[in-house]
């Protein structure tokens, strides 16, 4: 008799042409799926990323019974789960004698060290549901000291064709950038991102998440998030004929009480395996050659895609485990308690928390250019930042978060990713935003009590990182302005700062 092997599908594998899928045989092997407390409370989990995830694995899970597979499915409520996807393997293979365990890799090193430890034969498969096999990243990176995206990603355009005519970028140039970068009025107007009503599969599981980690930070409901296939390809259409036209403009502009503008919030849909990158890009520019998107829209949004989305997962493989303890500044800093909903008097602050909070969501310049900043600027603990973005957003995972954290938002690998910190004053959210207006501090003040905080803590942070930083030829004419400001200035700006990160250090809001 042939034995069975267990073929493991992950809550962010939900795609039926998964490698792990495609190398079983429906008629011997059993598919096992597990909601485990061991991976949902790992880490603080937003209670919607949670949701989202249980409702669609369980509708997955019901979609491959359908289609003729053996399921052996534990849900988090079942007496016998072990509560940890290595000790479900193993209940599993005890119950049908299988010794031999198929896995699409995983997109966290620390699952693929527990799985790869199993007393069980383990195949780890690629993961080639991504457009950048791990050995052409590999081939691409090569000797390269600095592995710039915007040459990955015309590699990519290349390759796929997407955005191309012939050899050349469409519209005659790889980005738009410049038309991109835009600020943007407040519009009730705009659709946003479309919207799930729960369905009973959905419902049940938010009962189980409310009981089981009610207590964490974010709120559960309303939850409006599509938790199949079917509803994602709702939502990807839904951004195409209605978001996209205006997505490029806006798309680094922020706006209080605006919290999507014309952003897709397809990521975590695309994360969980639910659509298909490829498709997407390809399906956005179909709208530019029908003639309903602009190219500056469309080439922005295949440029998170095609380009950012498959260097991040590029990165994260290349640099392997130890990629997320990296800490080339040396900072140390707990994470302020705004970043868990605590007072704070800062408007762009409270703006992106609350967002997060509310939404398991944050657009990616009020990551990058105020959650992440304000933590760069400070000093925090880059693990803390890290373990912070994982938790609190349905679409993060390690494979693409860590890079973003770790290499864009905090620069802790050197400049492996990013060519210089993504470091400002708060005159770019003055300029990007309408935060500044309604907030507690001035944004015209560089120090003093009611200054914003950004200005003092930018500086700070060049002044104390000058050893470092002042050879690199971005950096150069930040640290001419600051030497041609007055000796008496530059002492009240330092002082400043220091008395903000005394306040931080002393637990006190900011």
């Amino acid at each position: 008799m042939v034995r069975p092997r267990l073929i493991l599908v992950l809550g962010d594998q939900l795609s039926p042409a998964l490698a792990g899928l495609r190398a079983g045989d429906p008629a011997r092997d059993l598919v096992v799926m597990a909601e485990v407390a061991g991976e949902a409370a790992n880490l603080p989990h937003h209670p919607k990323k949670i949701a989202f995830t249980f409702a669609a694995m369980r509708k997955f899970a019901a979609s491959l019974a359908a289609a003729g597979w053996r399921v052996g499915y534990g849900r988090l409520d079942d007496p016998e789960n072990r509560q940890t996807v290595g000790g479900e393997l193993l209940r599993r293979a005890a119950a049908t004698g299988a010794g031999e365990v198929i896995v699409t890799r995983p997109g966290d090193w620390r699952l693929i060290a527990a799985i790869e430890a199993l007393p069980l034969a383990v195949t780890i498969l690629e993961d080639d549901r991504f457009l950048c096999s791990e050995a052409a990243f590999a081939a691409w990176a090569g000797n390269r000291r600095q592995l710039r995206m915007e040459h990955f990603y015309r590699e990519m355009r290349r390759r796929t064709g997407i955005l191309m005519d012939g050899d050349a970028p469409a519209g005659g140039r790889w980005n738009f950038d410049a038309e991109n970068r835009r600020p943007a009025r407040a519009d009730l107007l705009r659709p946003g991102p479309l919207r799930h009503a729960p369905d009973a599969v959905t419902a049940a599981v938010l009962d189980l998440v409310e009981a089981r980690f009610g207590h964490h930070f974010g709120r559960l409901r309303p939850f409006w998030f599509a938790t199949d296939r079917a509803g994602a390809e709702a939502s990807r259409d839904h951004f195409l004929r209605h978001q996209l036209p205006a997505f490029g403009p806006e798309q680094d502009a922020m706006l209080a009480g605006d919290r999507f503008l014309s952003h897709s919030v397809l990521a975590l849909y695309l994360n969980a395996g639910l659509l298909d990158p490829l498709d997407l890009c390809r399906r956005a520019e179909a709208e530019w050659r029908a003639g309903r998107a602009p190219l500056e829209s469309v080439e922005g949004f295949v440029r998170q895609i095609l380009g950012w989305r498959e260097y991040v997962r590029g990165i994260w493989f290349r640099e392997g485990p130890d990629y997320a303890a990296r800490n080339r500044l040396g900072h140390s800093r707990p994470l302020p308690a705004a970043y868990w909903g605590g007072p704070t008097r800062m408007a762009c602050l409270a703006e992106a928390v609350a967002a997060t909070r509310d939404e398991a969501y944050a657009h990616h310049i009020q990551r990058l250019m105020v959650t992440g900043l304000f933590a760069l600027l400070a000093g925090v603990d880059p693990a803390e930042v890290h373990r912070w973005y994982l938790a609190v957003y349905a679409d993060a995972h390690e494979w693409v978060e860590a890079p973003n954290v770790i290499g864009m938002s905090q620069f802790a690998d050197g400049g492996l990713l990013a060519s210089k910190p993504y470091a400002a004053s708060g005159a770019y959210i003055d300029r990007m935003s309408d935060y500044c207006k309604g907030c507690g501090y001035s944004v015209a003040e560089k120090s003093g009590e009611g200054s914003c905080p950004f200005n003092s803590l930018y500086w700070h942070f060049l002044h104390r990182h000058r050893a470092l930083l002042q050879r690199n030829p971005r950096m150069a004419q930040m640290f001419r302005t600051w030497d041609r400001i007055s000796e008496d200035r530059r002492a009240a700006i330092l002082a400043t700062a220091e008395a903000r990160l005394a306040a931080l250090d002393r637990g006190e809001p900011v």
